[in-house]
């Protein structure tokens, strides 16, 4: 059993308190913020925390702003028992699980451009789904204020959002990239991949492996006949392929596999 102690907040005032007592303690403080459902992937950055801080903060907050009209929110895993002890087995010692009055309260009216940045890749396909995960960020660093805030590099593109809007604004605080965190067979660890059936399982490796290949490919045989190469080969074996493009020196693919929607990116020359 971890033997860590755990506070759990479920509004601003208790989280507060929490910190309050932390900065009395000078104590440093590293915030992750998720969605939930957490598997190894979070365990990861919650480790990564460790190393960094004092204490660790795990949010946990299904963020209504960054879904658009016909997406999963409903549906999204909420699993907030298992979410606080696997926090807590991964060392986290304040869970902030606020509800969505909470952060959102009556007359809530402001929000956080993520500028033309939120408006390609993602943005495009997703529109204003990082404008929605600007907002919620920033109200979450503006409540913990911690020394780190830690983020999956599977979303590269928010990390690379996250990152201008925090410098942008002036916020005192270091945001870190943490490496993804994969399956045996190359799948990025997702939330969303608890959506894909039994065959879906079996095929979701090839996103990795096609882009992992195409990055190599580029050198030889140019950007676009590589990319060209690696859609034709997902979308022949059933992907529907958002887009596959170079971003900031990274390959980066969103596509759907079913219903479910994954996305995954690899270092250009890695």
């Amino acid at each position: 059993m971890p033997n860590n102690q755990l506070t759990i907040a479920n509004d601003i005032e208790s989280l507060q308190q929490a910190l309050l007592l932390l900065a009395q303690a000078g104590k440093t403080v590293a915030l992750v913020p998720t969605m939930g459902a957490l598997h190894a992937g979070h365990a990861a950055l919650i480790a990564q925390g460790r190393e960094l801080a004092d204490v660790v903060v795990v949010s946990i907050f299904v963020n209504p702003t960054q879904f658009g009209e016909g997406e999963d929110f409903d549906k999204y895993p909420r699993t907030l028992t298992a979410d606080v002890q696997a926090a807590q087995a991964a060392g986290a010692e304040l869970i902030y699980a606020p509800s969505v009055n909470d952060m959102y309260p009556d007359g809530f009216a402001t929000t956080v451009s993520a500028g033309e940045m939120g408006k390609i890749l993602c943005g495009k396909f997703r529109q204003g789904h990082f404008d929605g995960v600007a907002t919620v960020v920033i109200k979450l660093l503006l409540r913990v204020m911690p020394h780190f805030a830690i983020f999956g590099l599977k979303d590269y593109q928010q990390f690379c959002i996250i990152n201008r809007v925090v410098e942008d604004l002036d916020i005192p605080v270091e945001i870190v990239g943490a490496e993804i965190v994969r399956e045996a067979d190359g799948l990025a660890l997702s939330s969303r991949n608890r959506y894909l059936s039994e065959d879906e399982r079996k095929t979701a490796p090839m996103l990795y492996q096609t882009i992992a290949n195409v990055a190599k490919a580029i050198p030889k045989t140019g950007t676009e006949a590589a990319i060209n190469q690696g859609i034709s080969a997902l979308t022949t074996a059933g992907f529907k392929v958002d887009y596959m493009e170079i971003f900031e020196e990274h390959l980066l693919v969103a596509a759907w596999l079913g219903s479910t929607r994954l996305i995954d990116n690899v270092e250009i020359g890695e």
